[in-house]
């Protein structure tokens, strides 16, 4: 448990001394009211686009935020952290404004796109080192060279300067609305921003019910919070890269487990779609992590109707590269894109009489993989069906059965289905 000294630590008036000292460098984002979303969700939706930061993301704050309030002394020993990408851009932007060399552990996974950001915002005061597959293998690693170095380790999320940091999100969307906020639904990773900006909002809006959303793959909070008590998962999905973490905060959890009303779960497909939904409907480029709190939408429908609700986009950093994945996980979760073995009688005809009598009007082939390599009566084939409608799924089963072609549903196989996704 946090002593009282520790919460205390967390003051308001710290936030407000926060605020103070990244001005002029952090820009104060903009909180926008979201037309098309308020009139699908029959709610006030806002959006508060940190996806729109200075590094496109809200991570300056608190890198920026801690780095600026060391001494000269341990500035000229160097800073060091850990981070999957978001916040080593702040630390590498943080590090060049202020003359400060700086060590940058980082997943190998890390997209690329978020390489570059960093040493494009250090340039010549910054050093990326790749280190393991989660950000929490770069964080064993960026603690022992901080030792080995002395130098000063920037934490990502539990630290009292970094967390107060987060928390001006939350000064400045309560300066930017005139109404009552009924609901905030923020990202949980580390678990730095849901506890500033719930410190803010526990003072100053304690009737806002506060709701951290994280990835169904990585639930750190949601389990620890089941387990009473700070928890080490054994696995993550790593998809959403800037909220996977097996472990959030000490400090982070009590301040999560005092402030937040309710967690909820995103499963990666939903995450997907929603990244595409606010590109192509508003031209916003968010990353998987930014578009939680957006996909937590579709899980809170009923119970915001008639409400104001604010979510907080956390990031823009997406790599393009990635939109070919994106698509296909939102395909298969709104259940149009479709993997099958098929079984093809070896004769001539075969594959004219399965897209004529049992393709719908609609249905695409966009997979197809078939090698003859013997003389059987039967020569299975790896084939990818999208449909315009999930409801024609069922239709296109009950003609495969009937037609016999019907061999295996491979999108519910995870040993196989891993192969082609």
């Amino acid at each position: 448990m946090l002593s009282e000294t520790i919460k205390n630590s967390l003051s308001l008036e710290k936030i407000y001394k926060a605020q103070q000292s990244i001005k002029g460098v952090v820009q104060a984002t903009p909180l926008v009211f979201m037309k098309n979303f308020s009139e699908e969700y029959q709610a006030n939706i806002y959006f508060k686009r940190e996806d729109v930061q200075v590094v496109r993301s809200y991570k300056i704050r608190g890198a920026y935020n801690k780095i600026q309030g060391l001494s000269q002394k341990e500035l000229k020993n160097g800073i060091v952290c850990a981070s999957a990408g978001n916040h080593a851009q702040g630390v590498a932007f943080a590090c060049k404004k202020l003359e400060a060399n700086c060590t940058i552990f980082m997943p190998i996974t890390t997209p690329h796109q978020k390489i570059d950001q960093v040493k494009m915002f250090g340039g010549e005061f910054v050093e990326v080192k790749l280190f393991g597959d989660s950000f929490d293998d770069s964080q064993a690693a960026a603690s022992i060279f901080c030792k080995e170095h002395k130098s000063t380790f920037v934490h990502p999320f539990d630290d009292l300067d970094v967390i107060a940091g987060q928390g001006t999100i939350g000064l400045e969307i309560l300066n930017d609305i005139n109404s009552k906020i009924d609901y905030l639904l923020m990202p949980v990773g580390g678990g730095g921003l849901a506890s500033g900006v719930g410190s803010v909002f526990k003072s100053l809006s304690p009737e806002t019910k506060l709701i951290g959303v994280e990835p169904k793959g990585a639930p750190s909070l949601t389990t620890s919070l089941k387990k009473g008590e700070n928890t080490t998962l054994d696995e993550i999905e790593k998809f959403v890269d800037g909220a996977a973490v097996k472990r959030m905060g000490e400090l982070t959890f009590e301040f999560c487990k005092q402030f937040l009303d309710e967690t909820d779960t995103i499963c990666e497909g939903l995450i997907c779609s929603t990244i595409l939904k606010v590109y192509n409907e508003n031209a916003l480029v968010v990353e998987p992590a930014g578009a939680l709190s957006i996909a937590a939408l579709e899980q809170h429908k009923e119970k915001i109707k008639g409400k104001t609700v604010v979510c907080i986009v956390s990031g823009g950093n997406n790599d393009i590269t990635r939109m070919e994945e994106m698509k296909e996980r939102a395909l298969l979760f709104r259940g149009l894109k479709h993997y099958f073995i098929i079984k093809f009688p070896q004769r001539a005809g075969a594959l004219k009489e399965f897209v004529v009598d049992v393709l719908g009007q609609n249905d695409d082939i966009t997979y197809f993989e078939y090698t003859k390599k013997n003389n059987r009566a039967e020569g299975p084939a790896v084939v990818g069906i999208q449909l315009a409608d999930k409801d024609d799924f069922e239709p296109l089963i009950a003609r495969m059965k009937q037609k016999g072609f019907l061999g295996e549903y491979l999108n519910d196989n995870p040993e196989l289905f891993q192969f082609l996704i």
